[in-house]
This record gives structure tokens, sequence and C-alpha cells, in this order.
């Protein structure tokens, strides 16, 4: 069964969207908790500041209103309306002193469309006009069954929802996804919901050098071959009773996926140099980046160990894709970082609109390491602009594009095709010229279907 968490619920058919808002970050007060609001039925919203959070809900005179209580000090009480204007929704500045803006831009009044990003005072909140009518279409207290599975999006909520009930279960998971956008944490909260009482043990499979894969993966017994002083286990092994997640499963070489299907399917493995069969007990859960039905046309991965490793598929979207759960995601980090100050952290205004506005094109990792070093650079103050990477302080976004990874692809295949030529087939002068590995290179000819003797003079 294929799912993919980036696919709304109300692309199903039969299924029912609205409009929803989500309040998504307060710049003083970062780690404090989001909110979403569907906006289902209303006529308009009223923002403005109140000394504590309201949700007050009216029907006067035929006008179905929703008023919102922020406790934002730069907002005034009557700061701005949302008007329902036939199938969208219109953002005015009603009286406040500091104004708004729309995606980082100043406005007084603008029609809003999916995914703009609106500023009050020092309150961020994302508008949606087309989500799914599932689940809490109120909520400001989110409690996620596991660490990792937290969203404010009904959409992803209701994967997140399927991934914990497949938890407890031995139906393999395939998690898809651009790089940094969370597999490996999306598959740890599955790990911890699955009662496993084992260790969770995450294999690169990118990162195991061709010579030594299956040795590595599936253990060697002392003298199997030259530098095997002692028997090892491997790291299948040392998932035994747990989790084997098996990150970039797309990149494991050919040779060395009939032993892993073994594992699947007969639940015992052969080390190397082995002669008798030993049992383990693992729950594989994979994750790529790359196609693995394009890759099995293409001959460089088996069509019956990917029909093993995807019994149940889910796509992660990138984090641009969800600004909605920006807050979410910083406070998680901001907790893991600085447990001792979360609560008394503040955000400069242009830090946190830049946390907008940029695109994030390594996805949640990206955000991460930036605000880890934020963190650092501003010691016990504020995280101010300068605090945040360069890239981060150019006001203009930096889009990236659909076909990117088609064309960073294409760019790569045709550097190695010039290398190739210039230096006649030899594949471990292109790696110095690269600063890649041997392995790294062989892989990438495998990809691109590249001959190094073709290349030869």
């Amino acid at each position: 069964m294929t799912s993919t968490l980036t696919e709304g619920l109300g692309e199903r058919a039969g299924a029912k969207t609205a409009a929803f808002l989500y309040r998504v970050l307060d710049a003083d007060r970062p780690a404090s908790s989001s909110g979403r609001f569907c906006l289902e039925g209303l006529d308009e919203v009223l923002l403005g500041r109140a000394d504590s959070r309201e949700i007050t809900r009216t029907d006067a005179g035929g006008k179905r209103t929703l008023k919102l209580g922020i406790t934002d000090r730069w907002m005034s009480s009557q700061h701005a309306r949302l008007s329902r204007v036939m199938r969208t929704w219109v953002l005015e500045n009603t009286k406040s002193k500091n104004g708004l803006r729309r995606n980082a831009e100043p406005t007084t009044r603008a029609e809003l469309a999916d995914g703009d990003v609106i500023e009050l005072g020092r309150t961020f909140f994302v508008v949606r006009l087309a989500e799914p009518l599932a689940g809490d279409l109120e909520s400001e207290a989110l409690h996620p069954p596991a660490a990792g599975l937290g969203t404010l999006s009904p959409a992803l909520e209701a994967r997140f929802t399927e991934l914990a009930k497949l938890a407890p279960s031995n139906v393999s998971i395939a998690l898809a996804g651009p790089s940094g956008s969370g597999k490996e944490v999306l598959a740890r909260a599955i790990h911890v919901l699955s009662g496993r009482t084992g260790p969770f043990v995450a294999i690169n499979c990118g990162a195991l050098p061709d010579e030594l894969v299956e040795s590595q993966l599936f253990g060697h017994k002392k003298g199997a071959f030259s530098g095997a002083l002692e028997d090892r286990p491997g790291l299948i092994r040392a998932a035994h009773g747990g989790t084997l997640f098996l990150d970039e499963v797309g990149d494991l070489p050919l040779e060395a996926q009939p032993a892993l299907l073994r594992v699947l399917q007969e639940k015992q493995l052969l080390p190397v140099g082995g002669t008798t069969p030993i049992a383990v007990d693992v729950r594989v859960l994979s994750a790529t980046h790359r196609s693995l039905e394009t890759l099995s046309a293409q001959g460089l991965f088996r069509d019956d160990l990917r029909a093993r490793l995807t019994g149940y598929q889910a796509e992660l979207p990138p984090l641009v894709a969800r600004r909605e759960d920006l807050g979410l995601i910083l406070s998680a980090l901001l907790h893991r970082f600085a447990p001792q100050r979360v609560f008394s952290l503040q955000l400069g205004i242009t830090a946190a609109r830049a946390l907008f506005t940029w695109d994030w094109p390594l996805n949640v990792r990206e955000l991460e390491k930036a605000i880890e070093a934020a963190l650092v650079l501003a010691g016990s103050g504020t995280i101010e602009l300068e605090h945040l990477p360069q890239a981060l302080r150019n006001p203009v976004p930096v889009r990236r594009r659909q076909g990117d990874e088609d064309e960073l692809d294409d760019a790569r295949k045709r550097e190695l095709e010039t290398l190739l030529r210039g230096h006649g087939g030899n594949v471990s002068a292109v790696a110095r010229a690269m600063g890649k590995a041997r392995m790294q290179i062989q892989r990438w000819m495998a990809r691109y279907q590249l001959d190094p003797r073709n290349y030869r003079t």
C-alpha cells in the first residue's frame, strides 16, 4: 500500500476540505504552543491582543465570527480581520498601530493564497485554503503519540496516525522524501511505538564501503578474509529484537541485495565466511530520497527486495511545504539544545521573519544546524538576524524549483563524462579530481550507466 504524506486527503474522491488558519510562532515566546483553527462555515475572523488566549465563536445577525485573542503585546486589541469573499479570504488591517505583513511585505489589504504567511505584531500565522476536514478541527494542545509525529496539518496528521497504527506490527515501512526532511526521526518514532525491546540501529547504506558492505551488515567469521582477526556479529544482528533502519537503501550495492532479501524472507543471515545460518529477529524500516521503482527499471535494485521493503510506503514533504509546522519543529529544537532556558528564549522580529522567508532547501536538517549555531552565537540574549547563517540574511528568498534534483543529476553526469574523458577512464583520477571516494564515483557511474572503458584511449 502506498501513501504519500504530501497528498492531501482532500484530493481523495468524496473528501471534504476547508480553509484553516494556523497560529505558528510567537517570536517573543518561540517555545510556546501552536494552534489551528478551521474556518469552515465562518464569515470572518477577528484577531487582536488579549491578556490570555481567547477563542470565541459567535453568530449575530447572520454573521458567523471567530474571535482570536492573542497574548502578543505588539498587537493592537483590534488588529486585523479575515473576511470570506466568495471562495477565498481577504486580510485587512483594522485598527492596528504596528500594521501587518503578508509574506514579509507590509500590506493593509490582501487577497490570500494557499500557504500565505501573515505577520501580526510578533506572531506568525499560515493560511491553508483546502485542508481535509479530519481530526480535531480546532486545537491548541497537540499530543503526538511519539516525538517526531507532531504536526498541525490534518493531512499529515492522518498519515502519522496510520504509521502509529502500523508501528506494533511487522509490516515493512519504506519512507521516502528529500534529504534532511526527517525520515530517521520518523523511523525512531515508529520504533518507540513498536513495543520492541531491542535497540534501534540506523545504517546509512550509502556510506558503507563497497568491499565491506556484506561483512559490516551480516558480520563475518574469523579468517573469512585478510584482516578478519575475530568473529564480528555485524550491524543487522546488533538490531536483534529491535528495529533495523536502512537509510538510503537505494545505494545498497546490487551484490549485497540477495543476502538482505534472505534476512527479510527467512529471518536469518549467513555471516561472511560462515556455513551455518543464524536466526535474527528485526523489524525493518527503510528510507531513500531516490525512486526504488526507477532503480529497479535500471537494473540497480532487485524487484523482489523492493517488494519486501515496501509493505507500506510514505513520503515526507520538504520543510517548505509544511510552514505551519515550523513553530512545532523550532520548539522541539529549542527544547533539545537549550532545555535550561527554553522558556526565556526570544527571536528578534527580523530573525523570525527570515525563518519564514527562507525556503530551506536542505530541509529540517538545515534548520537544526542554523538554530544550534544561533543559540551559541546569541549567548544569553535574543536570537537576532545576525546570528543566523548568511544565506538567511538575504531578504530575497531563494526558490528551489521542482526540477532542481534532476538538474543536479544532469550536471553531475556531465561533469563525470568530462572528467572520464580527461583522465582516459581512470576512475581513481576522477575520484581525486572530484574530491570523492572511489566507491562513490563507481556508484554514480552505475546510476548514469557510464562505462569507464568507453573513455580509455
